[in-house]
């Protein structure tokens, strides 16, 4: 079994992924995935400034998938060959697989969302407001479309966006909370990311938090971001944008590999990249 510091060869496969702000959690779940079940692959982190000449280089040099974060979830749409369902519906995609040159764009975060929106049991009757127009406020959009949630509002000051964005679904947008206190507020702004220009900020204001049910920050990183202490201090329902980064990843896994880890094994390797 090749370890992960083993020899590379090859013949070994390219995985990566592509972010405004890279990281380490997702290379340590599917590297440690790699190695517990002997796959010859290999998974690394970039960022470019060149979005299109970078899924030109996944095409051209046969990589073999490309996880896709802020801020190109839209924009590689053109680039790719065909659209998974999961994509087109919501026009965003977070998830390349390239079979022999053909690129086939999916979106694993909108089933990462559903399943913790399920899991935890979320009120369907809560008002919701999902914060952000971008693509990760269209994958948890549809996903609480998906899920029975009636009462939602997108804030987004991007009038267009949102505007759209809420016209799809068939919910309100407006450019702020004003004094609207819903009970489920779910952060799809990179407001709280760390290493960002609003690292340390709270994406509402206080009195938000504090009448809030249940926060939900999809911000991968850091695990508990500045919305999510504030919302356990205050003995708030959190859900983290770690969980969707691992929920999100274990389904890139296979789509990258055809292989479905044991859900023992997918906990060890979540495990490992938190550490």
């Amino acid at each position: 079994m090749r370890t992960i510091a083993g020899d590379l060869t090859k013949d070994t496969t390219l995985c990566l992924s592509l972010s405004g702000r890279p990281g380490n959690t997702g290379t340590r779940f599917h590297n440690y995935l790699y190695d517990a079940l002997g796959l010859d692959y290999v998974y690394k982190a970039f960022t470019t400034t060149d979005i299109v000449a970078a899924i030109a280089g996944v095409r051209g040099l046969g990589i073999r998938g490309a996880a896709i974060s802020m801020p190109w979830k839209e924009d590689v749409i053109p680039l790719v060959d065909e659209l998974d369902p999961s994509a087109e519906a919501i026009e965003s995609v977070n998830t390349i697989v390239n079979t022999d040159g053909r690129l086939v764009a999916y979106n694993t975060d909108y089933i990462a969302i559903a399943t913790l929106l399920r899991d935890n049991e979320i009120d369907r009757s809560s008002s919701v407001a999902v914060l952000g127009s971008g693509g990760m406020a269209k994958a948890t959009v549809a996903a609480l479309r998906d899920g029975g949630y009636a009462d939602v509002t997108v804030v987004a000051r991007n009038a267009s966006s949102g505007g759209a964005l809420a016209e799809r679904y068939g919910f309100d947008r407006v450019a702020e909370l004003g004094d609207a206190r819903p009970q489920v507020v779910i952060n799809c702004t990179p407001v709280g990311m760390a290493g960002g220009p609003q690292a340390d900020a709270l994406p509402v204001a206080d009195e938000v938090v504090t009448a809030a049910d249940v926060v939900f920050d999809v911000v991968p990183m850091p695990e508990i971001t500045p919305l999510l202490a504030r919302a356990a201090e205050l003995g708030k329902v959190t859900i983290t944008g770690a969980s969707v980064m691992s929920l999100q990843a274990l389904e890139q896994f296979v789509l990258y590999t055809g292989v479905r880890p044991s859900p023992e094994l997918a906990a060890e390797a979540t495990a490992y990249s938190r550490a």
